[in-house]
C-alpha cells in the first residue's frame, strides 16, 4: 500500500485499491497562480468539499505545504467541483456591518458628572435660596423600601443623586465616568443618559419591592451598573448578528457579570441587590434598543434632545415631589 493510501486508511477514509493512482492537486484554482503554498485549513475544507462530493481524497503534508491527493481519473473533476465550490461561495461570510461611529460628545458627558458633583456639594450646605433650612436631603430622598412600595416613587429617582462621603460620590463618578462615556459615544449624551437612569430607576424599584421595608440606600452605582448592563447587551447583540466568532458573542456577557461580581459585590455597605438588579435593568433596555436597531444606525437628534430633557425633567419633578413631603 502507497502512503497515502496508508493515511488515507488509518484516518478511516475510503482508501484506494493498490493499482490506483493518486495524484496531488494545484495548490491553486487558478491557473495564472501556480505559485501558491496551500495551507492546512483550506486543505481541510478541500476535503470536506469532496467528501460531500462522494470523492475519495487525502491530505498530505509537503515540502511546499499541504496537498489535496486524488485518485488520477477524477483529478479533472477534483478541480471542477472545488471552483464551482468557490464561485458559489465567493464573497461568503459577508462582512459585518460597518461600526456607528462615535459621537465626540465628551464635553457633554462630563459637563452632567459635574453636576451631578455640584449637587453633593449643594445637599451639604445648611441653607440655600429659594429653599427652607435645614433640609435633611437623605431623609427626604433615599430609597427607603417600605416607602417606595407604599407608593413613593420618586425616591427610586432621587437616591441615585445622593451619596454618603466624597469617597462614595468620586468611586462612582470615575468607575461610572468610564462606561457612561462609551455609553453615550454610541448612542449620544441624550439617550445614553435616558437609558442610564431608567436602568437605575429600575434596579432602585425592583430592589426595594425585594428588600425590608427598613431598607435604605443611595448613590449611583445602581444606575452605573445599569450603563455596564446596556454595554454588555449591545455588546452581545453585536457579536451574535455577526456570527463570525463562534460563542465570543458570550465575551461581553461575560465581561459584565465579572465586572458585576469584582466591583458590585464588596464592601461593607454595599447594596448588592440594587447592583444586580440594576445591571438586570440594562441588559433588558440594551437589548430592546439594539434590537431597534439604534445602535447600528445614527440616532435622530430629536430623540437624543427629548431622551435628555426628559431625563432632567423626571429628576427635578421626583425632587419636587420629595422636598414638598
Amino acid at each position: 500500500m502507497t502512503e497515502p493510501a496508508a493515511r488515507q486508511a488509518t484516518a478511516g477514509v475510503n482508501a484506494p485499491e493498490p493499482d490506483e493512482t493518486w495524484v496531488a492537486l494545484p495548490a491553486s484554482l487558478d491557473p495564472s497562480q501556480p505559485l501558491v503554498r496551500l495551507s492546512r485549513q483550506r486543505a481541510r475544507l478541500w476535503q470536506l468539499v469532496l467528501t460531500a462530493r462522494l470523492i475519495p481524497c487525502t491530505l498530505q503534508r509537503g515540502e511546499h505545504g499541504w496537498q489535496v491527493l486524488v485518485p488520477g481519473d477524477v483529478a479533472d473533476r477534483s478541480l471542477s467541483e472545488l471552483r464551482q465550490y468557490q464561485r458559489e461561495n465567493r464573497g461568503w461570510p459577508p462582512p459585518p456591518p460597518p461600526a456607528n461611529a462615535l459621537l465626540d460628545n465628551r464635553f457633554t458627558t462630563l459637563c452632567v458628572l459635574a453636576a451631578i458633583g455640584m449637587f453633593h456639594n449643594l445637599t451639604l450646605q445648611p441653607t440655600l435660596p429659594f429653599l427652607p433650612a435645614g433640609i435633611e436631603w437623605s431623609a427626604a430622598g433615599n430609597a427607603h423600601a417600605g416607602k417606595i412600595v407604599a407608593g413613593e416613587w420618586w425616591r427610586a429617582v432621587t437616591a441615585l443623586t445622593l451619596h454618603n462621603s466624597g469617597l462614595h460620590l468620586m468611586s462612582n463618578l470615575v468607575f461610572g465616568g468610564v462606561f457612561i462615556m462609551r455609553l453615550c459615544r454610541l448612542l449620544g449624551s441624550g439617550l445614553g443618559w435616558g437609558l442610564t437612569l431608567a436602568s437605575g430607576i429600575g434596579g432602585n424599584l425592583l430592589n426595594a419591592w425585594l428588600q425590608a421595608e427598613q431598607h435604605r440606600a443611595v448613590g449611583a452605582s445602581t444606575a452605573v451598573f445599569g450603563a455596564v448592563g446596556l454595554l454588555a447587551a449591545f455588546g452581545v447583540l453585536r457579536s451574535w448578528h455577526n456570527r463570525r466568532g463562534g460563542r465570543r458573542w458570550l465575551l461581553p456577557l461575560a465581561a459584565g457579570v465579572g465586572l458585576l461580581a469584582m466591583l458590585g459585590v464588596g464592601g461593607e455597605h454595599t447594596d448588592i441587590g440594587a447592583h444586580l438588579w440594576g445591571f438586570a435593568c440594562g441588559l433588558l433596555l440594551g437589548t430592546l434598543t439594539a434590537r431597534s436597531g439604534r445602535i447600528d444606525r445614527c440616532v435622530p437628534v430629536c430623540l437624543g434632545v427629548l431622551s435628555g430633557l426628559a431625563s432632567i425633567t423626571l429628576v427635578t419633578c421626583a425632587w419636587w415631589l420629595a422636598l414638598r413631603g
